[in-house]
């Protein structure tokens, strides 16, 4: 078993393991998997080391939570985070396990956006039963900003504020029934916007900064540093491309990979090969290399991908190896790359 080295979170007084498990595929996302195959999954993983494990309502509709808990219950020396702003709502006429919203599940559940103080605290509430725990430790607001909701954003982020949501979850941290809150989110501009209404703790950042990537340094990065907001970085492949390479059936952002994508996948891996490095085992060193983020947490869906991802975070990187991407302008000289002096 590893012990993985923890970093603090923001004032709350957690400390997050810094590799943690993104439970999304538990709740059967892109393919269905058997509850003894989650079971599994999930036991090789505290097996390995994990202790930090990141679920939400939307993973199948309550199924990841639900695999989840049982997993984990009776256990003191784990943390968790949910997320809030999607009820379940019963839904009798879900029978089968057919794809919907990208999760194959047949949980009788319609999913229902509600940002306001009453759905906040509802959804925090649902959480605990489908878990089965007492508590969690960090509340994510998710998928909140223009990327989900379009012409509807103004008005979920209506409820956010003047209806109450950010006020739920304040009273929550307040009176210690989290540790915690922020934003769960796949884009920066919504996490600058609500930053200037709200004290965060942490921001669950899913693929906006990557070795693909790195446009949050401009201003949400040293924005977090300012208010003491950790960083949380979700989606640390890309959705996909920066773990299958750009041969295989390559992903990002959900979709099929665009050109311009390709080919800086192909730089990467150029310089990869060179140097004789795994490209995921890159994309999760990266990332860690920078004093804000607090903890990666890469998808896991079986139990060879428990142990290919503790393989990929103990690889050994050679210093050279960071220093031709910089070279070859493959990451922004401003990014933090291990080895760098604190």
């Amino acid at each position: 078993m590893t012990d993985i080295p923890r970093r603090p979170v923001g004032r709350t007084g957690c400390r997050l393991p810094e590799l943690g498990f993104g439970a999304a595929a538990m709740g059967n996302l892109y393919a269905a998997m058997s509850d003894t195959q989650a079971a599994a999954t999930l036991a090789a993983a505290l097996d390995a080391g994990f202790r930090y494990f990141d679920t939400a309502p939307h993973y199948g509709r309550g199924l990841s939570e639900r695999r989840l808990g049982d997993a984990l219950r009776g256990r003191g020396d784990v943390i968790v985070s949910t997320k809030v702003g999607r009820l379940m709502d019963p839904d009798a006429g879900i029978t089968d396990d057919r794809e919907r919203d990208g999760f194959h599940t047949a949980m009788p559940f319609r999913m229902r956006y509600d940002y306001t103080h009453d759905g906040i605290m509802r959804s925090h509430e649902h959480s605990l039963q489908r878990l089965g725990l007492a508590r969690v430790d960090l509340a994510f607001i998710h998928d909140i900003g223009r990327v989900t909701h379009g012409e509807a954003d103004a008005r979920y982020r209506e409820q956010l504020i003047a209806g109450g949501g950010l006020k739920a979850l304040e009273r929550l941290r307040d009176e210690g029934a989290i540790a915690g809150f922020g934003l769960g989110v796949n884009e920066v501009e919504v996490c600058l916007e609500l930053m200037e209404v709200a004290r965060f703790d942490v921001i669950l950042l899913a693929g906006r900064y990557t070795l693909l990537e790195q446009g949050a340094l401009d201003a949400l990065f040293p924005a977090c540093a300012e208010a003491d907001t950790a960083i949380v970085v979700g989606g640390p492949y890309n959705s996909g491309i920066l773990a299958t390479g750009s041969e295989a059936a390559a992903r990002y952002n959900y979709a099929p990979a665009p050109a311009a994508v390709l080919d800086k996948v192909r730089a990467l891996e150029k310089v990869a090969g060179r140097h004789h490095v795994s490209l995921p085992a890159a994309a999760l060193a990266f990332v860690l290399a920078h004093p804000q983020v607090a903890s990666v947490i890469p998808g896991i869906a079986d139990p060879q991908q428990v142990a290919d991802t503790m393989r990929l975070y103990a690889e050994p990187i050679p210093s050279a190896f960071w220093a031709e991407l910089r070279d070859e302008g493959l990451v922004r000289p401003d990014a933090p790359v291990p080895g760098d002096a604190a």
